[in-house]
């Protein structure tokens, strides 16, 4: 799935699993421009 915003412009690529590697979910989060921290407050 490609999910994006146009203002400010941000895309994210995210694949359409049930389950993700613990280092594609970081990897992500990072491109999304949070932490780990950040995403964990936002679930």
């Amino acid at each position: 799935m490609v999910m994006r915003r146009d203002d400010p412009f941000a895309q994210v690529v995210v694949p359409d699993h049930k389950e993700l590697d613990r280092g594609t979910l970081r990897a992500i989060i990072r491109q999304a421009g949070l932490n780990v921290r950040d995403f964990v407050e936002l679930l």
